[in-house]
């Protein structure tokens, strides 16, 4: 018996010393312990909004201009709420998403900390995040179709029809109103500046509001049965 248990622990120690690799098992990180800012982002971001916060399939969350317009609440509300409505979830614990608090934090800190650039704009240039007053869509849809409509078509159901409405349905005036101020590079989306002159906080808010409207008019059309009675 004592010659069986000294064989078996010889045969232990040679295996331990045997030449040759050994695998070394990582510890195991539960989702909800994870730290790391990349592991978050490609995880959580980048297959919407880019490898870099460039912009992919939404918007660019890192690119300098969203930073300018868009402070550390507005950054941590988004992602813990989502956008109702529109393909963007809420990713916080406290509203049936994966991500603590302190997940959240390292998030909305790192995409800061890497992308910003302070200083990149001129105070009073930029239009404001979040419209102020409501808009006047007459002067949107004419402001649009002097502006937009080479690319977007007239009244907006060109090649990139951006007034269609299964497009509008899927997205927010926030949204809307984000991308016109800090375009979609990616996909040949000028920003604000990049037209025959920068457009005003004004002109923004009213190129939302008529295209707000057309998401409107959809709805009623749809809801509207043969008739015409509701």
């Amino acid at each position: 018996m004592k010659y069986v248990v000294s064989l078996a622990a010889m045969l232990v120690i040679a295996s331990c010393a045997a030449p040759g690799p050994h695998v070394v098992e990582s510890p195991v990180i539960r989702p909800n312990e994870v730290a790391d800012f990349r592991q978050l982002y490609v995880q959580n971001c980048s297959g919407c909004h880019g490898a870099d916060g460039e912009g992919a399939l939404s918007v660019g969350i890192g690119r300098p201009v969203y930073l300018a317009i868009a402070d550390d609440a507005t950054i941590r509300r988004v992602i813990e709420e989502g956008r109702p409505g529109t393909a963007m979830p809420a990713f916080a614990q406290k509203a049936g998403g994966m991500l603590t608090d302190a997940q959240v934090d390292i998030l909305v800190h790192g995409i800061r900390a890497r992308w910003a650039k302070p200083g990149a704009f001129e105070k009073g240039t930029l239009p404001a995040y979040a419209a102020t007053a409501p808009g006047d869509a007459e002067r949107g849809h004419n402001l649009f179709n002097a502006l937009c409509s080479s690319c977007h078509g007239s009244d907006g159901h060109g090649a990139r029809a951006i007034a269609d409405s299964s497009y509008l349905q899927l997205v927010s005036d926030q949204h809307l109103r984000t991308v016109i101020i800090i375009g979609m590079p990616n996909l040949g989306m000028p920003d604000w500046r990049s037209h025959r002159k920068p457009l005003s906080d004004a002109d923004v808010t009213d190129t939302v509001a008529w295209l707000a409207a057309q998401r409107q008019q959809t709805l009623s059309t749809k809801l509207t049965p043969p008739g015409g009675s509701r």
